[in-house]
């Protein structure tokens, strides 16, 4: 896959937004993009455009600000993230045009939206869960050359990996 066709990584946790811009920089960030993975099924690579909901992904094994694949494995074996939704992005009212809207405006809306999709998933309130959320944004050429306009949502976990799905789990 050419290095054009990337989202890029943005962690997020405990209520505040750790992404950067530019470079990872969070733990949130570092548990959804590293630190290893246990041993157990061999992981498949999925480009991050295919990402389906309900898919369970083990740890990327380095940290990247753009990220072209991710390690799909079943959710009955360990993992630290989960799928949940993809959101197309939608300018603010009174915004016209198509152009990139900035790290910051994108990191906004995500935050906004995935928070906004996580209990329909998991069944509890963000704010009364004990798992946390993640996404993938557009990176700039994604949104210039590959019509990239999606976020895609994960839960994740700081703690004990996962052994099955958090969908409707109450978590």
């Amino acid at each position: 896959m050419p290095v054009s066709s990337c989202r890029r990584a943005v962690g997020h946790g405990l209520g505040l937004g750790l992404g950067t811009g530019v470079a990872l920089a969070c733990l949130t960030g570092c548990s959804f993009f590293g630190l290893g993975q246990d041993e157990g099924p061999t992981p498949t690579d999925v480009s991050v455009f295919a990402v389906q909901t309900g898919q369970c992904f083990a740890a990327q094994q380095e940290i990247q600000a753009e990220i072209a694949t991710l390690s799909s494995v079943p959710c009955d074996s360990p993992h630290r993230q989960e799928a949940y939704a993809t959101v197309a992005y939608e300018p603010p009212a009174g915004v016209q045009g198509d152009a990139f809207p900035g790290d910051s405006a994108l990191k906004s809306w995500a935050d906004a939206n995935c928070a906004q999709q996580f209990q329909g998933y998991v069944g509890i309130s963000y704010l009364d869960s004990s798992l946390f959320f993640t996404y993938l944004v557009p990176s700039a050429r994604g949104w210039e050359q590959d019509n990239d306009r999606s976020v895609v949502c994960f839960v994740t976990t700081t703690g004990a990996e996962l052994t099955s799905s958090v969908k409707a789990s109450k978590l």
